[in-house]
């Protein structure tokens, strides 16, 4: 099976969870799988699939949803449909003509589709469960990234011994911030200080907890180091780092694989790019954004419309070229751990989904955790909605069992030692140095609008 042809299938397979799950309360079953089936019937024989999980998406929630049609989705949906073949033969039918007719209306649908995915809407929080006796319910929407933390039963005990039990709903963190009605949570958990601070922005609250951080990474395989590091994107070690001035310098150039020199292990005609999530929803994308806008700005930290205008060219490249794109870390990461190497040569992650991973035994020979350099810290902020939040924000930070069990999940508390003993065993930095701070929440906000426009 081709390699874009397993991307298509793994993005089905997730659409079809999250829609069973989203209207399990609304349709049988069968009644979403027909929809997700029908809907993708529509696009076979298309040769530009990149977005066809997209399309497919949105026809299906069309049909569910009857009365909240989407016009966007169905100008996309025109775009592809099949056309009666024309009454009269066409001017020069020759295969060059045919290919740039094909290319264009795979241009037009690119810029329809991507507006679509800016209008996204994420789905409604599950309905609340009765606390047991005793326990007070405190319900969180939180970066997927930290959903198993919040599932350990270590954890869920730790924190009954406060006389709370969490539920948490996971959404990306751009989500969180811009999208998700909060009115149905006690607290927010996004995964940065500028998700959690536009959030305290729009509801006027200036407490906050930061109990844990986790550095951006690159989870990649031992073939693929080997292959960059002759071309000095790759300094290797220990923990071999990523430069990212010279891997800008292969984007700028849309450098592919197969043209790196003496490439026998990967020679694959697309382009050097590291797989992320969507800048539109996603905090890890942000924190990939606010790396690569640095670099490009000559090593220092974007400030002002000069310099975000000069950057966003760049930063444009790194987004536009990988097609369809998750909503949450999970995706690109999921993707990693079972497609493999042709599929995902190069997946931005957070450091703590590796520790979990190798914990699972989810991590094979071959696979390598590599940091970006420079990297960024992801500053996980809770932001307390109800006081109950509160709670959850004071335990977080100073519970001991909790930030011992945080430490095992792999994120890093200010406790150096804790965690080195907490993930002895996985190459992982003990300490990060090449780390650069993000841009401020406005610039960010301004750099990220511009790579949504980008799309267009």
């Amino acid at each position: 099976m081709a390699v874009d042809t397993v991307r298509e299938e793994k993005a089905i397979r997730r659409l079809t969870e999250r829609l069973l799950e989203t209207y399990r309360d609304t349709h049988p079953a069968e009644h979403v799988q027909t929809a997700i089936e029908e809907a993708r019937a529509r696009f076979a024989g298309h040769s530009v699939r990149e977005f066809v999980p997209v399309l497919v998406e949105r026809v299906a929630r069309r049909a569910l949803e009857p009365d909240s049609a989407q016009v966007v989705a169905a100008a996309a949906i025109d775009v592809l449909a099949p056309r009666p073949a024309p009454s009269e033969p066409r001017a020069l039918p020759l295969p060059n003509r045919r290919n740039a007719l094909l290319l264009g209306g795979a241009a037009a649908l690119v810029a329809v589709v991507v507006v679509s995915l800016a209008v996204r809407q994420p789905d409604s929080p599950p309905p609340a469960t009765a606390a047991a006796p005793g326990l007070t319910l405190v319900r969180g929407v939180v970066g997927s990234e930290k959903m198993a933390f919040f599932q350990d039963q270590r954890v869920i005990d730790a924190l009954a011994t406060h006389g709370v039990r969490i539920e948490v709903h996971a959404a990306g963190s751009r989500q969180i911030a811009t999208s998700i009605d909060l009115g149905a949570y006690d607290f927010a958990f996004p995964s940065s200080a500028p998700a959690a601070e536009r959030i305290q922005r729009a509801r006027n609250i200036t407490t906050k907890y930061t109990p844990f951080s986790s550095p951006m990474a690159i989870a990649t395989f031992q073939p693929i180091i080997d292959l960059l590091t002759p071309a000095g994107v790759v300094k290797p070690g220990a923990v071999p780092a990523v430069d990212m001035a010279r891997y800008l310098r292969l984007v700028r150039a849309d450098t592919e694989w197969a043209q790196l020199p003496d490439n026998t292990t990967y020679p694959v005609r697309k382009n050097i790019l590291v797989s992320t999530t969507d800048p539109r929803t996603s905090n890890s994308a942000a924190m990939y954004l606010s790396i690569a806008s640095f670099v490009a700005n000559d090593n220092a930290i974007v400030q002002g419309t000069p310099a975000e205008q000069a950057v966003l060219p760049t930063l444009a490249k790194l987004f536009v070229g990988q097609g369809y794109t998750e909503t949450t870390t999970d995706g690109p990461f999921q993707e990693y751990l079972t497609s493999g190497m042709g599929a995902c040569p190069l997946a931005l992650i957070y450091e703590a989904q590796f520790v979990e991973a190798t914990a699972k035994g989810q991590i094979a020979p071959g696979m390598v955790l590599a940091y970006p350099s420079p990297t960024v810290l992801s500053k996980h902020t809770l932001v307390p909605l109800r006081e109950s939040g509160d709670t959850i924000g004071r335990l977080l930070t100073g519970d001991p069992v909790l930030r011992e069990l945080a430490a095992a999940h792999g994120f890093r508390t200010g406790d150096a030692a804790r965690f080195a003993a907490a993930t002895r065993g996985i190459p992982l930095a003990p300490e990060l140095v090449d780390v650069v701070e993000t841009p401020t929440y406005d610039t960010l906000e301004h750099l990220l609008d511009g790579v949504t426009e980008s799309y267009n």
